[in-house]
């Protein structure tokens, strides 16, 4: 297209130069309505008289042919002045040199914008962490700098046996719909995104069904022909991380005059598609390099976040491996209580109506609700599982401490009978030996009555009040063997544990079960995590607080327990009860695990409008752990 010159009509100098440029330029007079655009500048020939008009950032230059003793002021725009009668040859190079000013402004603007546009690019690419919308803004943003109709995006996979492969991942075109499958391709120079993936090598083809010859690659045409499309232009770059490492290719297809067109038919593709220049080379490239880095980036993060998973469901299996009786526990609080804060995220009024939870603090508590017992390896295994007020070392040890008593005694009346037959011979032995016979047995039931009270109050149910004086009085009733020894069935330490009126756990035992929070919160606090997860151990460490200041190990209260911690204990509270069967205790149904919730409410130690939502929203349908109705549940033993 031939470069505009317009001129002003009223003006007799810029008329007589605008004869003198016909031959070479497209001139026309200039009128109010003359169009101006940064597609089609102009250079403006203009009068003494027209010296102070304004133009505004029309993209244009304005020569100003003057008398010798002019003055301003002149034009905004005004590029050169001449003297009226110029020659021709003066002339032309003036304007051939305006326009090259003209150019030069253009390719500054238009470089401007460009990195204007990566680098917002870049910033995009670098914050995005969601892997499928990453590659969509990728896709997207190539496909806007290159004036692309279609394009699609290939990433290197490689399989645990070293096999490398190459993934459809992404494929966009705005003229067509395309029925997108993710796929796998071989990686080979078949393909043309396999050939500059493996050569990392950028392909510029002008019509992408005549690809150079010897070329070991060609264009599978399937796809044109179902969708009556048309593949002519094509660009495909490799993206290659600052290492040198090729992990994907970039594919763009089809460069149209303008973005935001939608070609109607294969004909008009063929008529106004146009070849990629080397400044569309230059912007993918650099596009697809930043995209490389993203991707890896994303990659790596992913990589490590699985990694983390795997630590953190691993950490969790170790531990619940010490009480195998209550395996998955902490799995199903973290599905309670992520989906208790997702039902929170949706809420819209109530008091928890403006509350938001990011994805990265979804994901903060749900590492925290998986990690709420990680404390657990600082408590003793045998107090963790114990299911009776004795160690079972214990309880046998009181079984043979009666049989020896039993044995004792059977030697003691033994030596009587003995020592009556050399006092008194055989008169009347018959009938001595029966007393003695008599003695011993009710000796003997007295002891296995005593061993059977013992195992009764062993178990960790609530005691009638009058067990524990019947304890003491086994604590203090003595027998006496046949060497003289007296011996009770019962020591007064195990009978203080046989008294405990509620559950298997001694006061020492039951606080260190209860600090296993305080180990949860130290052993998290040594972890170096991100910024985006550094509350786990605060909200782990805080899921046994009770909102009236009752709970442990910091009595906090109110507002004063995090959010995310005051949904894990209910959470916690309602698995604790709802579980299998345990050695401590019986696992409790549905409606009523959530009328303790209810009486705790009550009490004002957890949450009533979290609470609710976890009730409304059935969120314990949410836990997988089968529940069963058996009469009771133990108070004594805090929730683990």
């Amino acid at each position: 297209m031939r470069r505009r010159v317009l001129y002003d009509a009223t003006s007799r100098a810029a008329a007589a130069a605008a004869e003198l440029l016909r031959h070479a330029f497209d001139v026309a007079p200039l009128s109010a309505s003359t169009a101006l655009s940064a597609a089609a500048p102009a250079v403006v020939l203009v009068g003494t008289d027209l010296a102070d008009g304004r133009w505004g950032d029309a993209p244009l230059r304005i020569l100003a042919l003057v008398d010798a003793d002019a003055t301003g002021p002149w034009p905004e725009h005004w590029y050169g002045l001449l003297p009226a009668g110029v020659g021709g040859p003066i002339l032309a190079r003036a304007v051939e040199n305006a326009f090259d000013d003209l150019d030069r402004a253009a390719a500054m603007t238009r470089l401007d914008r460009e990195l204007s546009e990566l680098n917002a690019i870049g910033i995009r690419l670098s914050a995005e962490r969601n892997p499928r919308e990453l590659l969509e803004t990728i896709l997207t943003k190539a496909r806007e700098i290159t004036q692309s109709d279609a394009g699609s995006l290939y990433l290197v996979e490689e399989d645990a046996d070293g096999t490398r492969w190459l993934r459809f991942a992404l494929t966009q075109n705005d003229s067509v719909k395309i029925p997108y499958r993710a796929s796998r391709l071989p990686l080979t120079s078949a393909s043309v995104a396999g050939h500059v993936a493996l050569t990392g090598d950028t392909l510029n083809l002008e019509d992408a069904y005549a690809p150079p010859p010897g070329a070991p690659f060609r264009i599978n045409r399937s796809f044109d022909d179902k969708a009556r499309y048309r593949t002519k232009s094509m660009l495909v770059v490799p993206m290659r991380t600052p290492q040198g490492e090729t992990i994907g290719a970039l594919q763009l297809i089809n460069c149209k005059p303008e973005f935001g067109h939608r070609f109607a038919s294969v004909e008009e593709i063929e008529r106004t598609v146009r070849p990629y220049g080397p400044r569309h080379e230059q912007l993918a490239g650099s596009l697809a390099s930043q995209a490389a880095v993203a991707i890896h980036n994303s990659q790596l993060f992913e990589s490590i976040r699985r990694l983390f998973e795997g630590f953190v469901q691993a950490s969790v299996t170790a531990i619940e491996s010490r009480d195998p009786t209550t395996s998955g526990h902490s799995f199903r609080v973290a599905n309670l209580t992520v989906g208790l804060a997702s039902v929170v995220d949706r809420c819209a009024t109530g008091a928890y109506g403006t509350t938001r939870f990011s994805a990265e603090e979804m994901m903060e508590l749900r590492y925290a609700a998986l990690l709420h017992d990680f404390g657990k390896v600082g408590v003793r295994e045998q107090v963790l599982v114990k299911a009776k007020k004795l160690f079972p070392g214990e309880l046998d040890r009181i079984r043979q401490r009666v049989e020896l008593i039993k044995r004792g005694l059977a030697l003691r009346y033994a030596d009587k009978k003995i020592e009556h037959l050399l006092d008194n011979g055989r008169r009347r032995y018959a009938e001595q030996s029966a007393a003695f016979d008599a003695e011993l047995s009710a000796y003997l039931a007295e002891l296995d009555d005593s061993l059977a009270l013992i195992v009764v109050a062993n178990e960790p149910t609530v005691l009638p009040g009058d067990f524990a004086a019947e304890l003491d009085r086994l604590a203090l009733r003595a027998f006496e063997d046949h060497l003289g020894n007296r011996q009770t069935v019962v020591t007064p330490e195990e009978t203080a544990i046989l008294s405990i009126s509620r559950g298997s756990l001694t006061e020492a035992e039951f606080k260190e079960i209860q600090s296993h929070v305080k180990h949860t919160y130290r052993f998290l606090a040594e972890i170096p995590w991100t910024k985006e997860f550094r509350r786990i151990p605060e909200i782990a460490g805080s899921h046994h607080e009770k909102l009236d200041g009752t709970g442990y190990p910091r009595g906090m209260r109110g507002e004063g327990i995090p959010l995310q911690s005051r949904m894990m204990t209910i959470a916690d509270i309602y698995d604790a009860l709802t579980a299998g069967d345990r050695p401590y205790k019986k696992g409790i149904s549905r409606d009523e695990a959530l009328d303790i919730l209810s009486h705790e409410r009550r009490a004002g130690r957890v949450d009533g409008a979290l609470l609710d939502l976890f009730i409304e929203a059935k969120i314990y349908e949410q836990a997988t752990s089968p529940t069963v109705t058996p009469p009771g549940t133990d108070k004594r033993r805090p929730m683990r």
